[in-house]
C-alpha cells in the first residue's frame, strides 16, 4: 500500500535531531529521504538508539560540502529534489554553496526548509544554543515565574516541536507547489515552535477566577498515592466530573459545590483530595474513579511502552529485529505510514542515491 508522500524526494542537509525529526515524519508517511552525511557521519549515529528513531527508510550518501567536487554533488541531487531541509545555524549553508539562493538557481521551484535555534533572523539568530535554551526563552520552563520546572528537561521538546512544524509546512508548501507551480523558503525557529505552545494567556489556572478571589483549581494537578506512585487530575469546570469524584470518595457536603466555591476553597479541598488519594495505591484509585473522572496514571516511559491503549493504536509496538519503538503519531486509515525500520549505513547510497537502479 502507497503511503500519502510516494514519490516526494527530500534531500536532508540536518545532523542530530530537529530536521532530521521533521524528514523521519515525512519518510514514515511515503517520501523519499536521503540523508547528505558530512565524511564523518551524522554525529548521531553516536547515539544508536536514538538515531534509529530518526534514520528509519532512509537512503544515505557521504559528501564534504567544504569541497568543491561535494557541493557540486550535493546541486546536482537537489537539481533532482522536491524538498531540501536544512539544519545549521544560519549562514552556515550559504558558506557551504548549499543555501536557498544555490539550490534554486538549479531548481527554481523547490520547498526549501531551513531549521534552526532562534531563526533566519531576529536579535538571537546568531546565538548558539540546544534544546534547554530553547525552553528556557520560550517560556516553558517558568511559564508563570518563579523556579524552573523541571530545572533540567528530560524531553526535547524543542527538537520534536520544530521538527513537527517543519514537516507541517513542508507537507503546506508542497500542496501550494501542486496547484501553483510555485516553491517555498520555509523558516523554523525551535523557540518559535515552544512560544506558541507557551502561548500569551495561561493554560493551567483561570485567571479570571484567581484574580477575584485569589485561589486556584484545586482539582487540577498530580498527587502521590500510597504505593508511591502518581496519578494527574484534568477536572476543570465540570460540575458533572466534580460530583463523580466525591460521589468516588463520599464527600456528600460538596458534591454540590460550583466552580467558584471550588476555587474560593481550593487549600482545602486540594489538602483533602491529597490526603484521600495517598491512602490508596495507584490502579485502586483508577479503578474507583473509573470513566466519570479525568484521572490518569503518571507513566514512567517503560510503563508507557507497555500501555494497551498505545499498543491497540501501534503508536508503540515490536519491530522485526526485536525491538520496542513508537510509530508514527497519526492514524493514516487508507495510506498508512510506514512503521519502524532499517537506518542506512553511513554513504550506503553512494552509487545510487535516489534509488532509481534498485531491484
Amino acid at each position: 500500500m502507497s503511503g500519502l508522500l510516494d514519490g516526494v524526494r527530500i534531500l536532508d542537509f540536518g545532523i542530530w535531531r530537529p530536521a532530521p525529526h521533521a524528514t523521519q515524519l515525512l519518510a514514515d508517511m511515503g517520501a523519499l529521504v536521503l540523508k547528505v552525511e558530512p565524511p564523518t557521519a551524522d554525529p548521531m549515529r553516536a547515539f544508536p538508539e536514538i538515531f534509529v528513531g530518526v534514520g528509519s527508510h532512509k537512503r544515505s550518501v557521504m559528501l564534504d560540502l567544504k569541497s568543491e567536487a561535494g557541493r557540486a554533488r550535493a546541486l546536482e541531487l537537489a537539481a533532482s529534489a522536491d524538498v531540501v531541509v536544512e539544519g545549521f545555524r544560519p549562514g552556515v549553508v550559504r558558506r557551504l554553496g548549499v543555501d536557498e539562493a544555490a539550490v534554486r538557481a538549479v531548481n527554481p521551484s523547490v520547498v526549501y526548509c531551513s531549521v534552526s535555534g532562534f531563526g533566519q533572523t531576529g536579535p538571537y539568530s546568531a546565538v548558539p544554543g540546544h534544546d534547554i535554551n530553547y525552553q528556557a526563552l520560550a517560556g516553558v520552563m517558568a511559564p508563570n515565574g518563579g523556579p524552573p520546572v523541571p530545572d533540567s528537561p528530560t524531553i526535547p521538546y524543542a527538537d520534536l516541536a520544530s521538527g513537527v512544524a517543519a514537516a507541517m509546512s513542508i507537507c503546506a508548501a508542497l500542496y501550494r507547489r501542486e496547484r501553483t507551480g510555485e516553491g517555498e523558503y520555509i523558516d523554523v525557529s525551535m523557540a518559535d515552535a515552544l512560544a506558541t505552545f507557551t502561548g500569551s494567556v495561561s493554560g493551567g489556572r483561570f485567571e479570571a477566577i484567581d484574580a477575584e478571589l485569589d485561589g486556584g483549581l484545586p482539582t487540577y494537578g498530580t498527587f502521590v498515592t500510597a504505593d508511591g506512585k502518581w496519578i494527574a487530575i484534568g477536572l476543570m469546570t465540570e460540575d458533572a466530573m466534580w460530583r463523580a469524584l466525591c460521589d468516588a470518595f463520599g464527600f456528600d457536603d460538596l458534591r454540590d459545590l460550583g466552580i467558584r466555591e471550588r476555587v474560593g476553597r481550593a487549600a482545602e479541598i486540594r489538602a483533602l483530595l491529597a490526603a484521600s488519594f495517598a491512602a490508596e495505591p495507584r490502579d485502586e484509585l483508577l479503578a474507583r474513579l473509573g470513566s466519570g473522572v479525568p484521572v490518569s496514571p503518571v507513566l514512567s516511559r517503560r510503563e508507557m511502552l507497555a500501555d494497551a491503549h498505545f499498543r491497540s493504536r501501534r503508536t508503540v509496538l515490536d519491530t522485526a529485529d526485536g525491538r520496542v519503538a513508537t510509530g508514527f503519531p497519526v492514524v493514516l486509515r487508507d495510506h498508512p505510514a510506514l512503521e519502524p525500520g532499517p537506518c542506512p549505513a553511513p554513504d550506503q547510497h553512494a552509487d545510487d542515491p535516489w534509488g532509481d537502479h534498485d531491484g
